[in-house]
């Protein structure tokens, strides 16, 4: 019979979601700089 998850399972797996959306926020945050940063420069030119 499978039992209830254990306590390391309330700690771990918040744990990894909110590493994940940290780790996607950055990511996120530097590729809409960047894609901001090239439309300036495609409309200076």
């Amino acid at each position: 019979m499978i039992g209830l998850p254990g306590p390391e399972h309330f700690v771990f797996i918040p744990g990894v979601l909110l590493i994940g959306i940290t780790v996607g926020w950055v990511l996120g945050g530097r590729a809409a700089r960047a894609q901001i940063e090239a439309k300036r420069r495609r409309a200076r030119e």
